[in-house]
This record gives C-alpha cells, sequence and structure tokens, in this order.
C-alpha cells in the first residue's frame, strides 16, 4: 500500500506543499511538517529521534508518512530534537541530570510553553522510542498535571523497553561514544573524520553517519550534539525499564513496538515476553499493547524499510481520523 502511494503520480507534487519550520526556545528546538498550511489541523503527531540523531534525521520519513495518511490536511508532524542534540544542544536551560525522566519533561514544557493541545501520537526510535514510553508514564502518573492527555498511540521503535542487557549488545554504540570522547571538541573535516574512524575499525557508513553530525565553526568542525550530555543520555537508556507499563498500559491508549527483523538489540526472552504481552485478553480498564516485525531492516528502521514501516504505521494513525 505504501509502495503504490509513495509511487503515485501526485507525490512528488505533494511533497512540494509541505512546510517545515524549526524555532528554537527555552524548551527544544522542533521542526514542524504539514501537508498544508491552508486549513486547521486537529491532531498531532510527535516524532522523536535516537541517540546522537536529530529532528532532520526524520524529515523524509515524516514527510511520506503524512502523504499516507487518509486525512493529510488534518494533521502535523513535531520533529523533536531532544535535549543534548541537534539545535537542543544549543539551548541554554535544560540542566542536568540529563536522563530519561527529564527528556520526557522537556516534550511536556514545549506542550505547555507553546500552548499546544497534547498530541495524539507519539512515536520513537531507539532511545527515542524510552522517551515516549517514560513520556506516557509521567502522564499516566500525573508529573505534568492533570490536565496532561495520554496519546492515544504510542510508537516505539526498534528500542528495548527493558533494562538493556550488555550480553546481547554488540558494543558498537559505547565504542562509538568512548572514540567520541577522545577525539578533540574539533577537528579538521568531516573527511578527515570519515577516514579516522574507518582506521579505528568502524564500517564505512557508520562513520559516513557519525560524520553528519559535524557543523562547521570558523575553519573547522564541531559535534551538533552535546556529547557529555548524550552519553548520560545513553546510560538512562540503558538503566530504565518500561516492561510494568507495558504490563499495565494505559486505558485507551494503544503501545505499538516495532521490532526489525535484522536488529541485533533484542534479547531471545524479551522479545517473547513482548510476544506474551501482546496476545494478553484485556478488560476495558487498559489499554494494549501491540508488537510487529518490520522485515528486511536493521536497527535503522527508516532508513534500511521505510516503505515497509509506513505500511504498518500509517493505516494504525489514520484510524484514529476515522
Amino acid at each position: 500500500m505504501a509502495r503504490t502511494l509513495l509511487n503515485k503520480p501526485g507525490f512528488q507534487h505533494l511533497l512540494t506543499r509541505f512546510t517545515s519550520s524549526r524555532r528554537s526556545l527555552q524548551t527544544l528546538a522542533y521542526e514542524e511538517v504539514r501537508a498544508t498550511t491552508a486549513t486547521p489541523y486537529h491532531s498531532t503527531a510527535f516524532v522523536l529521534h535516537g541517540l546522537l540523531g536529530s529532528a532532520r534525521n526524520w524529515r523524509s520519513f515524516s514527510r511520506a508518512l503524512l502523504s499516507n495518511l487518509s486525512d493529510q490536511s488534518g494533521w502535523r508532524m513535531v520533529l523533536v530534537d531532544l535535549r543534548n542534540h541537534g539545535k537542543s544542544a544549543e539551548i541554554e536551560g535544560l540542566n542536568p541530570p540529563h536522563d530519561l525522566v527529564n527528556a520526557a519533561q522537556d516534550l511536556a514544557n514545549l506542550i505547555k510553553s507553546e500552548n499546544w493541545a497534547w498530541p495524539d501520537v507519539v512515536l520513537g526510535h531507539s532511545m527515542g522510542g524510552k522517551v515516549a514510553l517514560q513520556f506516557a508514564q509521567s502522564c499516566a502518573r500525573g508529573h505534568y498535571r492533570d490536565y496532561a492527555k495520554l496519546p492515544k498511540q504510542l510508537w516505539v521503535l526498534d528500542s528495548v523497553p527493558g533494562e538493556v542487557n550488555p550480553i546481547h549488545s554488540n558494543g558498537d554504540v559505547e565504542r562509538v561514544l568512548k572514540t567520541l570522547q577522545g577525539l578533540p571538541s574539533t577537528v579538521p573535516s568531516r573527511k578527515w573524520l570519515v577516514n579516522h574512524m574507518i582506521e579505528l575499525g568502524f564500517s564505512k557508513s557508520l562513520s559516513e553517519w557519525i560524520g553528519t553530525n559535524l557543523k562547521k565553526v570558523g575553519d573547522h568542525e564541531t559535534w551538533s550534539f552535546n556529547l557529555d550530555g548524550a552519553v548520560e543520555m545513553f546510560k538512562s537508556y540503558g538503566e530504565k525499564s518500561y516492561i510494568p507499563l507495558l504490563e499495565h498500559p494505559p486505558k485507551d491508549m494503544e503501545i505499538a513496538i516495532v521490532r526489525a527483523e535484522n536488529s541485533d538489540r533484542w534479547d531471545p526472552d524479551v522479545i517473547q515476553q513482548l510476544e506474551s504481552l501482546a496476545s494478553r485478553e484485556r478488560d476495558g480498564s487498559e489499554g494494549k499493547v501491540s508488537l510487529n516485525v518490520l522485515p528486511k531492516s536493521g536497527h535503522w528502521v527508516h532508513v534500511d524499510n521505510p516503505e515497509g514501516l509506513l505500511e504498518i504505521v500509517a493505516p494504525k494513525i489514520s484510524s484514529l481520523s476515522t
């Protein structure tokens, strides 16, 4: 279905009508993507990137997702730069501790500062998936006051919801972070960095992706993220578990987990646990958990198989407008 829509004649023309704006606030920086500004939107989806990523990583997928919704003009996508990442790394006032609780609190602060309605959907990849889970948990527990409204759908994209067991990790993330911490704060050029990472044994694709996180400052390049803060967030990501939230999801909310078929992040015991939670019959006092497998994809779901991901996500989000 997504493939057909992506290839239909009007799709490229539709993309030219998207608007994208970025505002830097005392809360978070973000991009807003809409199909048109001629008519008001009635629903909002937040999109959260992963570790060392940024909102722009999800720009193309978010536009494609919007074009695949049955009510395109009624939705907007808010692509957030999490604390220590992207444009939010330049914003003062996002104080430590740099953990998932505060990363989720930043979202609530953004909503309140902009006087927005609370999002209908929150979609997070990798570390962003756990920020989404923390956001829902804090909403449900009343941490954002009584006027906070739970999202109707929470999408957790290739993000292990429990504690991350180092035994089932290849250690690539830890190696990348340790390597970056050993580099000077500025490097001569993006090409130099990519070549240096390859010489250290990292793949070309990973090295080039790391290179996209540089920004030009004078004659040198520096990181577009706050590395020390990102390291703290990664530690929090590994320690936090949201299995209790999945065992008793809040009423009227679906937590949809997408596991990439070829991802190396998953412990077989965790997969079995999630399958059990997804198949559990629940009464009307609780929400639901669903588990989807994205074929032909590694961890980078929006790059490895974006059309397959659209086929999973778009119909469910569209159902909220019916």
